[in-house]
């Protein structure tokens, strides 16, 4: 059995072993082993059933003669692996037919006894051989199908081609080494005098046009995905109902042209709900139920109000963008619609696996049949995608207008959770009883849990990458850049069995190389450059691989220290690079210095015992001395700052110098953050807590006039901007 399931483990893509972090090399446990597989539907109790269901997989193989995809990145030749049994074994010549995306066909012969034969295996008495078969010419970036016919002219098997070019997209300024600076926001906290208690697309448009009057050249965004209309308190914005469509909880419901063109519905909103408003717009955590609540209030009277119709010109352009969205925007609709009413009706709805047994899949006979009764329900979600799909268009073309080298950039998160609508219409593609985490490292010294259950590698492929095509279409529409949240995830994925720590689980690997073909195709049809948060535990060769690919890797200053514990200098940091001081998973830099996340961590439990806490105080010292050293030698630390860091607070002076060192590095990016700009200690999120904090509910403590109207705010980013121009 051990043979066997060695076996398996490595047919799916099971690490046997991984080196951490820090180093050290741990072999995958059989538990583990088992568990994954479990998880991926082997029948691992019954010896005779997992070598039946092997052998049947073997069968499958073997008697499909080709691939159900083949990916290539690059000039030709292109090697394509055929299987055929002896009765074609007479057959020398044959002929690929390759239907082009454009509608044309290239035509290529080859001699089989001119290709490889690589392996050979019987099957009932058969002889099946594999082949290398070479593609000679050139064929263009894009879709095709690849059909192989006999020297007859018959059609043996078709398949898809995917033809990619050698990198994704490099934006103009990078052909010249020159360097921009912007700030990454999580939308959801920026205040202003306007909007409904939430950062919204107004407010972002409002951003761009400040940053770039300033000299910033991009503003990075928090994943902006669908969440849960009717379950509004779900607000990690890295546990989305579908990442190919948008929270629309960031509409700006005044600039909607069925709400401000109907008088009467302002004036009643005027009179019944601005008082509430005003009270969700100053408090300092967001109430995602009250605002959620009041927003689709208002956006219901306007699109009940309104005429749609297709004789209209409003309703022709909306009924053109459902057409358009297809079967996944239906999909979405009716979830969202679906949990409302399970809501309404007093269940906890929070996720299909809760719902009655007869609404847990898209397709059901009983979901179908609702769909078709609920049809005005339906149409009103469809409404809000289409409103908030326009809204970030509008901002998008504002960045443009503002000539911003990139403009809005985008962050594509890991996965999605367990009660998600992707799930939920697409069961087959997952592995729902296992989740995607992170093994222990110094972000998660317990290892992470994620709560998300990861896409089946086998089934990614056999649809011809199908969710991940669509999945980068969605999301490089509207921007020009993309951030990959855990780029590590297009090689492999730490999969967490069900019920099991994190410790627990295992490197689960993907087809890198051919993610990354279509990764670097969709950037560059979208023009959308591709920025790969490579932070945690990455292995050397993905490094390399995403270099290679043009991918413009996360360079944080804390992580980035030699082996005596120094700081690298950014100005050594390589320029193919986003670099920043801190993010979104990290406390801020005023919370950093003043150890504010370590004794978060301490109340929230997070540390094992007070010893590993002591000793995280104590690196934390060194670590601030080292910071101050690198400063100091740069020639970048205020003066007046003592030469002993325990008499050192985090001041307005320290932490703007810190910024500007940061922005004459060499990357051709730097990612300021707005909170560390106000000087702000409280964290929007603490990795490795649900409940325990409340994540991504903190606003910034300034609205967005009164940022852009501080003298030293406005000195800040000019510096910012002088030192991203300036050669060091």
């Amino acid at each position: 059995m051990d043979k066997l399931l060695t076996l398996l483990s490595q047919r799916r893509g099971i690490g046997l072993e991984y080196t951490d972090i820090w180093g050290k090399t741990s072999q995958t446990s059989t538990e583990s082993k088992q568990a994954i597989l479990s998880a991926m539907g082997y029948p691992l109790d019954d010896q005779d059933a997992l070598q039946s269901m092997m052998a049947q997989e073997d069968d499958t193989f073997w008697r499909t003669p080709l691939d159900s995809v083949y990916v290539f990145r690059g000039a030709h030749p292109f090697q394509i692996r055929i299987r055929l049994p002896e009765k074609d074994f007479s057959h020398n010549k044959f002929t690929w037919h390759i239907h082009l995306e454009d509608g044309n066909v290239k035509e290529y012969s080859f001699l089989l006894s001119d290709c490889e034969n690589i392996n050979t295996v019987v099957l009932d008495g058969v002889n099946y051989r594999e082949y290398i078969a070479l593609i000679q010419q050139d064929i263009p970036c894009g879709y095709h199908s690849l059909v192989l016919l006999s020297e007859y002219n018959q059609e043996i098997s078709r398949t898809f081609l995917i033809i990619a070019p050698s990198q994704c997209f490099q934006p103009e300024f990078t052909k010249t080494e020159s360097k921009c600076w912007g700030p990454s926001v999580q939308l959801y906290t920026l205040r202003s005098e306007r909007n409904w208690g939430i950062g919204d697309f107004t407010d972002l448009k409002q951003l761009l046009r400040e940053i770039s009057r300033l000299g910033g050249d991009f503003v990075g965004l928090n994943p902006i995905h669908a969440l849960y209309p009717a379950n509004p308190e779900s607000c990690s914005p890295y546990s989305p109902s579908s990442r190919r469509w948008l929270n629309t909880i960031y509409i700006d419901v005044e600039s909607v042209p069925e709400f401000y063109s109907n008088s009467e519905l302002k004036s009643e909103f005027e009179k019944t709900d601005r008082n509430l408003l005003d009270g969700l717009k100053h408090g300092d955590w967001i109430d995602y139920s009250a605002v959620f609540d009041l927003k689709i209030k208002w956006l219901k009277e306007a699109f009940l109000n309104a005429d749609l119709s297709a004789l209209t010109e409003r309703g022709a352009v909306f009924n053109e963008f459902v057409q358009r969205s297809g079967e996944s925007l239906l999909q979405l609709a009716a979830f969202d619609a679906l949990q409302h009413t399970f809501y309404s009706g007093g269940l906890d709805a929070w996720g299909p696996p809760v719902w009655p047994e007869v609404y847990q899949h898209f397709d059901s006979p009983a979901v179908q049949n609702w769909i078709v009764s609920h049809q005005l329900e339906i149409r009103f979600y469809q409404y809000l995608q289409w409103i908030a799909f326009e809204q970030l268009s509008e901002a998008e073309v504002l960045s443009k207008a503002l000539e911003m080298k990139i403009g809005v950039y985008r962050d594509l998160a890991v996965g999605v959770s367990e009660g998600s609508c992707e799930i939920w219409a697409n069961k087959h593609w997952y592995c729902e009883k296992a989740s995607i985490g992170a093994p222990p490292d110094p972000l998660g010294p317990q290892g992470q849990n994620w709560g998300l259950p990861p896409l089946d590698p086998n089934q990614l492929k056999a649809s011809g990458f199908k969710p991940f095509i669509d999945l980068l279409r969605a999301n490089m529409s509207g921007c020009g850049a993309l951030r990959i949240d855990h780029v590590m995830g297009l090689k492999r994925l730490w999969w967490v069995p069900p019920g099991e720590s994190a410790k627990k689980g295992a490197y689960v690997y993907y087809p890198v190389e051919a993610l990354l073909a279509i990764l670097a195709l969709e950037s560059v049809r979208h023009r959308c450059m591709v920025i790969g948060e490579d932070l945690g535990t990455v292995p050397t060769e993905m490094r390399t691989l995403l270099k290679e690919v043009g991918i413009y890797s996360y360079k944080v200053f804390f992580f980035e220290r030699a082996e005596d514990g120094g700081f690298y200098s950014p100005s050594h940091y390589p320029y193919q690079a986003m670099s920043a001081l801190t993010t979104h998973d990290m406390p801020t830099l005023r919370g950093f210095w003043h150890c504010d996340d370590l004794s978060l961590g301490r109340e929230l439990g997070l540390y094992p015992d007070e010893d590993v806490l002591q000793d995280l105080y104590r690196e934390r010292h060194h670590v601030k001395e080292a910071i101050l050293d690198s400063l100091r030698w740069h020639g970048v630390l205020p003066d007046g700052i003592s030469d002993d860091v325990s008499w050192v607070g985090m001041s307005t002076e320290l932490s703007h110098a810190m910024q500007v060192h940061m922005c004459r590095g060499h990357c051709a990016l730097f990612s300021t953050q707005l909170e560390d700009w106000l000087e702000m200690d409280q964290p929007v999120n603490v990795p490795g807590t649900s409940s325990e904090y409340p994540n991504w509910r903190r606003k910034l403590n300034r609205n967005l006039d009164e940022i852009f109207n501080d003298p030293k705010l406005i000195a800040l980013a000019r510096k910012m901007t002088d030192a991203r121009k300036n050669t060091y």
